[in-house]
């Protein structure tokens, strides 16, 4: 993973020179009245061309809107280019792409995911990879950014955004009522947080399981990588470790000791990723736990309450191998191409992605609390709260479960986790189903 040096591009790029970039318009003269139609007298390069896209920016984060604007400023720009979106929900996007892929019909443009979530469409050789375009941004994503979205040595995608998945929200005022006033920075003090504010008929942390994905992805990867260590994943894939192993179980452990003292809501599994915002927000809950990307939401938007709310990591555990500070992040957003775009669909989508993701979609998502992987200036308006989420994310490097892990393993962790909430399964059980997923892909 190529998180902290990203961070670190990111601030230092704070001084350096903006960079602008220009965007023009296509739009051609009327055609003359000749007797021919407009379309034969047309240059082939201004005639109407059409791209499909595939996205999953159906939830109403800040940052899903400034894409979506984005996308229709290119359209007025380039009137000869029209792209059709297709708005698909998160929980159902990948496999969606995936079977495109199996049956060599996908979109021509589409949100491509990065690490083994692309190994599926590099098999299938649906991708076309973008390095004859990549000196378009060799002044403001350095390799590092890049890393994620680059197989064999060539590029398919570049990121819009770095994303922490493990970020807590708390509620200080809640947290000090029970004797906190600063979030404990060992899992024992944390535990013992917990207790008192369940024993206060608060909810302690408020999740939204619905999707699934949330306990795997944000909960798990922060546990795991305190108990485990950082390379505990990919010592997985190479077969130097399994997810039987004393190090895994433990960590499996620890959210059934936190589920068995009720310290989520108990609609988890029914509540969504975005109704548990709100959730928080209405003080239901004292924390939650999710991604960074909804920075905005809390804080930087929140005039009345954005100051009582602070961000955490989850904290060091005794006798852990992994290294406190660490948050698990991953690049995000890059849109891949289909190797099927040729002539003037092809232009059409490389003009697209130049304007796209150009020095001005990165500062407008650093206006808006959205962490970069670009070395752009810092604009004016950067909120305090961007400086403080990269303060505390400076030291991560933790991976997160689903970027690394095949599908099949996800889905068998993300079945364990419910199995555990409705104390259906011990850890011990869900550590071996997930090793018999992992000991399949590998034959």
């Amino acid at each position: 993973m190529i998180h902290g040096v990203i961070r670190k591009s990111v601030l230092a790029a704070a001084s350096a020179a903006l960079l602008t970039i220009t965007a023009c318009s296509n739009g051609a003269e009327p055609a003359k009245e000749t007797g021919k139609t407009q379309a034969s007298t047309q240059p082939a390069s201004k005639q109407q061309v059409t791209l499909t896209f595939e996205e999953n920016w159906s939830t109403p984060n800040v940052d899903n809107q400034l894409y979506k604007e984005r996308i229709q400023k290119f359209q007025q720009l380039n009137p000869d280019i029209k792209i059709e979106m297709q708005d698909i929900p998160s929980a159902q996007y990948r496999t969606k792409l995936r079977t495109e892929a199996a049956g060599n019909s996908m979109p021509d443009m589409f949100i491509l995911y990065p690490g083994v979530d692309m190994d599926p469409f590099i098999d299938a050789g649906v991708l076309m990879p973008l390095d004859e375009i990549m000196d378009t941004w060799k002044d403001i994503l350095p390799p590092q950014s890049l890393g994620g979205y680059k197989v064999n040595g060539k590029q398919y995608a570049v990121p819009t955004k770095m994303t922490f998945v493990d970020i807590i929200y708390y509620h200080k005022d809640m947290l000090a009522k029970v004797g906190y006033n600063e979030f404990p920075k060992t899992y024992a003090d944390f535990l013992d947080m917990v207790k008192k504010l369940k024993a206060s008929g608060v909810t302690p942390m408020g999740i939204g399981n619905k999707n699934r994905w949330p306990l795997q992805s944000t909960v798990m990867s922060a546990v795991e990588d305190r108990i485990a260590g950082t390379d505990f994943l990919t010592k997985v894939k190479q077969g130097q470790a399994k997810f039987t192993d004393a190090d895994y179980v433990k960590a499996l452990g620890i959210f059934d000791e936190l589920t068995k003292l009720d310290a989520f809501n108990a609609d988890l599994n029914t509540m969504d990723e975005v109704q548990v915002q709100d959730y928080f927000l209405q003080k239901k809950s004292a924390m939650t736990m999710t991604s960074s990307t909804i920075d905005t939401k809390f804080r930087v938007s929140n005039a009345e309450g954005g100051a009582n709310i602070g961000i955490a990591l989850f904290p060091s555990i005794d006798g852990g191998k992994g290294t406190a500070g660490k948050s698990a992040g991953v690049v995000q957003y890059g849109i891949g191409l289909s190797k099927e775009l040729t002539g003037a669909k092809k232009e059409a989508a490389y003009k697209f992605l130049k304007y796209f993701y150009s020095p001005e979609l990165y500062q407008n998502l650093m206006s808006k609390g959205i962490v970069v992987p670009a070395k752009v200036e810092m604009p004016a308006d950067t909120s305090k709260y961007l400086k403080e989420m990269l303060e505390l994310t400076k030291s991560g490097d933790a991976l997160v479960f689903d970027s690394v892990m095949p599908a099949v393993v996800k889905d068998s962790i993300e079945n364990g986790l419910q199995a555990i909430t409705m104390k259906q399964k011990t850890p011990e059980q869900i550590a071996k189903e997930m090793q018999e997923a992992m000991d399949k892909v590998k034959k």
